[in-house]
């Protein structure tokens, strides 16, 4: 960069020192973008070359998950038949509640069609 002579801003009136402002806006503006961009390209080769060593598990996919069989409900809620559990993970609020009362877990079972023919 090369020394130049600068001018006196104390002396120039408000529309020169408004020109050169709108200048040195735009040539910065200029620069940032420039800088910007070399940088992007920088960074997208260095994601280029990461995925490449395998150093990007990051943007790799996580694994499906494994399809589990589906339950059929074991225990039916008779005030309200359509609420049902399967006898996995936490128990619902109406069986929790009716527990509670004293009830047994036996009188919520869902009767199959073969005992109840016996």
């Amino acid at each position: 960069m090369q020394k130049r002579d600068l001018p006196d801003l104390d002396a120039m009136n408000l529309d020169e020192l408004w020109t050169i402002h709108e200048e040195l806006t735009k040539i910065l503006s200029d620069r940032i973008l420039g800088e910007k961009r070399e940088l992007e390209k920088r960074l997208a080769k260095l994601n280029q070359t990461s995925v490449v060593e395998g150093h990007g598990n990051n943007l790799r996919k996580p694994p499906p998950r494994r399809k589990y069989p589906k339950v059929l409900p074991k225990y039916f809620n008779p005030s309200e038949p359509s609420e049902t559990w399967s006898g996995r993970g936490k128990k619902p609020r109406w069986l929790t509640l009716a527990l509670q009362e004293g009830r047994a877990l036996e009188d919520f079972e869902i009767k199959k069609a073969d005992e109840d023919r016996s």
